[in-house]
């Protein structure tokens, strides 16, 4: 008897295991055509690509290999010519413009390189912006908002405006923004483009954490190929399709971290 529940407490974490690595974004044959008058712009040539939830994944490839167009097709900012755009395995390629805000709201968090804060609005209120579209609560959006600042390390500074933080803290705060609604899925495109090596590491680090803490599905463009060395996957794209898809054991941001040299900040007299 003892082994037996042995062995159904083995077969059920093989199941939980099954159902956590579950497919969470699939793509068919997938086609983008852009129009400059009469001109057809392929940036998309049918491709397919295939990930699975909780992973963590660099994109790379030159300007114009097709990365943002298929950013914005999986952020549901845009819809695909042909093909088929499975999310959660439903087909949502044909959704409505209303039906695809809905599912990006609720599902998906955008952090982008230029931080993309409102200039006059504090720490919090940027964090709590999401959450307008939702019928939260002033109170619910407030707690919520608090609770994402404090996970990227931002508790105290919920009052500051944007001018007033370090530009790896403006980012901390769009990476809270695009925590707050609980996402399954955190886009990030060129997060760390505008940031020195400690910083940027500092970035990669909080990312690595909802990962593998939170279990989040991490996708990142860059072209930086010192940064993509911490995802555990790399697909990388030319001319509109997938030209190298690897897996590759991640770097760890804290460690890396941990070894550069300590900064000692100077005080006035």
């Amino acid at each position: 008897m003892f082994l037996i529940l042995i062995y159904l407490g083995d077969l059920c974490a093989l199941c939980g295991e099954k159902n956590f690595m579950s497919e969470l974004i699939r793509v068919e044959h997938l086609v983008k055509i852009y129009y400059l008058g009469e001109v057809q712009v392929p940036a998309l040539k049918g491709m397919g690509l295939t990930i699975q939830s909780g992973e963590f994944i660099a994109i790379m490839g030159a300007s114009g290999s097709g990365k943002s167009t298929f950013m914005n097709i999986i952020g549901c900012l845009d819809r695909p010519t042909q093909g088929n755009y499975f999310f959660e395995s439903a087909n949502i390629s044909g959704l409505s413009r209303d039906e695809l805000a809905r599912i990006r709201n609720k599902k998906i968090g955008f952090v982008f390189q230029s931080f993309n804060l409102l200039s006059r609005t504090s720490a919090l209120e940027n964090v709590e912006l999401p959450l307008f579209y939702n019928g939260s609560s002033s109170q619910a959006r407030r707690q919520r908002a608090m609770e994402a600042l404090t996970e990227v390390g931002l508790n105290g500074r919920e009052h500051h405006l944007p001018s007033q933080l370090s530009g790896g803290q403006q980012q901390r705060v769009a990476i809270a923004r695009a925590l707050v609604n609980r996402p399954s899925l955190i886009l990030a495109d060129e997060p760390t483009g505008n940031l020195d090596t400690r910083t940027s590491l500092e970035i990669i680090d909080i990312f690595q954490k909802l990962n593998q803490e939170s279990r989040i599905t991490i996708i990142l463009v860059t072209h930086e190929s010192d940064i993509a060395t911490y995802a555990s996957r790399h697909v990388v794209f030319r001319d509109g399709k997938v030209i190298q898809d690897s897996p590759s054991p991640p770097r760890q941001a804290a460690q890396d971290l941990a070894q550069m040299p300590t900064i000692i900040e100077e005080t006035s007299p």
